[in-house]
């Protein structure tokens, strides 16, 4: 399960021009805004990283509005594990488990996941937090995932087990994002 202690949020490549393309798009502001807000509401530290911002442009506004310190990490590579500087941000939080939200799934997200779970890294992987150009390319990336080990989960269900209990002090604030 997740533990809040030992989970970093990794977002990968959530950029205007890749999320206006992809199938289901109207989730990727409001799932991506969702898990952001409710990782921070439980002091899960945020990894965001940006694909060749130069040509598929920055982050979406909407997160870049929310992430505070978080600083998105750009990257030439597809697996965020081979960018050096993602690689020292992540050392640097000492955590396991990461939930893996991003764009686009078979492409960045399936490699990075991947890497990660090559490392020793314990992956969650948000079925309704990654997203690709076509469902059937979405599907086979969780497919790929779940065969090398990776949990898959949804955004509600990471939350709800970040905290665990309704006595949780941000079990408020997790409950009115999933509404």
């Amino acid at each position: 399960m997740l533990n809040p202690v030992e989970s970093v949020l990794v977002l990968v490549d959530f950029q205007g021009r890749l999320a206006e393309i992809v199938d289901r798009s109207e989730l990727v502001i409001p799932n991506a805004l969702q898990l952001v807000k409710g990782c921070q509401a439980v002091n899960v530290p945020v990894l965001p990283t940006v694909q060749v911002p130069e040509k598929l442009g920055p982050i979406l506004p909407e997160l870049s509005d929310v992430l505070e310190d978080a600083i998105p990490i750009p990257k030439a590579v597809f697996s965020a594990l081979r960018e050096p500087n993602f690689l020292l941000a992540l050392d640097k939080t000492s955590r396991k488990q990461i939930i893996l939200g991003g764009i686009e799934a078979h492409v960045c997200v399936l490699q990075t996941g991947m890497d990660l779970l090559d490392a020793g890294y314990e992956v969650f992987v948000l079925s309704d937090g990654v997203f690709s150009r076509t469902a059937e390319n979405h599907d086979l990336a969780l497919q790929r995932l779940h065969d090398r080990g990776a949990t898959i989960t949804s955004v509600e269900m990471a939350l709800f087990e970040l905290i665990r209990t309704s006595k949780h002090p941000a079990f408020r604030t997790i409950s009115k994002l999933v509404k």
